[in-house]
């Protein structure tokens, strides 16, 4: 019940920011996309359902880029 909670507080945050037109914003959408990942590899692994673990996996990667591109990638520009 509780990683439910979390997937569900995690993916609104993430789907909400990604969605504001102002970039310092959007940036923390990869944070909460990422923080809500552990819960559903967790989650689809318990219920045996390998289709969204394997589509975590690729969510994750995403996620990651999101957070290369926001917070990595633009503090080396500086």
């Amino acid at each position: 019940m509780i990683d439910q909670i979390f997937i569900a507080i995690t993916g609104i945050c993430a789907v909400w920011f990604s969605q504001d037109k102002k970039s310092n914003v959007q940036k923390y959408a990869c944070l909460f996309g990422l923080a809500g990942q552990p819960f559903w590899f967790y989650s689809s692994y318990q219920a045996a359902q390998w289709g969204i673990f394997i589509l975590s996996i690729f969510y994750t990667f995403a996620w990651f880029k999101g957070f290369y591109q926001f917070w990595i990638k633009r503090e080396e520009t500086r």
